[in-house]
């Protein structure tokens, strides 16, 4: 892999421009930003548009891998600063995405097994900024968040991440199907798993992190090949879980370390 390429990095720092920059607005402009396959990472439709027309953005969004938000139409004057926004605007992508194949690329350039670090519908961008930041400095070589459901990169996640999103590729995908076609050994993190330092985490290695609400989904959990825990000392206190966040510095350390150790 040309390393000019890896890892590939935002198209702007979120603090030196305005905030607005990555928004497209107008039907067309917004129709030709969703086919162009650039990224998109949130389409806004107005409240009041007409059905036809929302179910059409509506269904570009979903193919393109966009959140689409409901607003008002001031709201939408507000943010592109005219009356001629014709009830849609959409948020350019904030990174360039990498593919599965650029990150599977990546480890081989390194000789190293593959270790990428999953996001199950992580919502709060903090967290997945968090996460992020924990997986650069832990080794992985990129992070896979899902095209549908979840935080996407956002300037937020940009900035959360102390820098880790301008250094570590993302990649968008549909299902993790394509990684254990690989031979990456793909676990979860879930309180019905197996003790963490339990299992052998070095190889080929995928961790996928779930929601904050519900945690990992039980069709994603039904194609992992393990489930790891983390033991918990406070019991019967009503905290009851590790912020994703943290279970995923825990985690990802102790794959550092036993892969540092193999």
């Amino acid at each position: 892999m040309d390393e000019q390429k890896m890892p590939r990095r935002p198209r702007r720092a979120a603090e030196d421009t305005p905030k607005n920059e990555s928004l497209v607005y107008g039907k067309n402009p917004v129709t030709e930003l969703l086919k162009s396959g650039s990224g998109v990472d949130t389409v806004l439709l107005a409240e009041g548009m007409a059905p036809a027309v929302a179910a059409y953005f509506t269904a570009m969004a979903k193919e393109a891998g966009a959140t689409v938000k409901r607003v008002h139409p001031n709201k939408l004057r507000l943010m592109t600063g005219t009356e001629s926004h014709q009830g849609v605007a959409a948020f350019a992508s904030e990174i360039e995405y990498a593919t599965v194949e650029d990150l599977l690329a990546a480890a081989k350039a390194k000789g190293e097994p593959p270790f990428l670090v999953l996001s199950d519908g992580i919502e709060d961008p903090h967290n997945l900024g968090a996460v992020m930041r924990s997986a650069l400095l832990c080794g992985a070589h990129g992070i896979v968040i899902p095209k549908r459901g979840g935080a996407s990169v956002t300037p937020t996640v940009i900035k959360s991440s102390a820098g880790a999103a301008e250094r570590l590729p993302v990649a968008r995908v549909a299902n993790i199907g394509r990684l254990k076609d690989q031979g990456v050994f793909v676990y979860c993190a879930d309180m019905d798993g197996v003790p963490l330092r339990k299992n052998n985490l070095t190889g080929p290695i995928a961790l996928v992190l779930g929601s904050e609400g519900s945690g990992v989904s039980q069709l994603v959990k039904k194609l992992c090949d393990g489930v790891v825990r983390l033991d918990m000392a406070a019991q019967g206190t009503g905290v009851d879980s590790f912020n994703v966040s943290v279970a995923a510095g825990i985690i990802l350390y102790e794959i550092q370390s036993q892969r540092a150790g193999e």
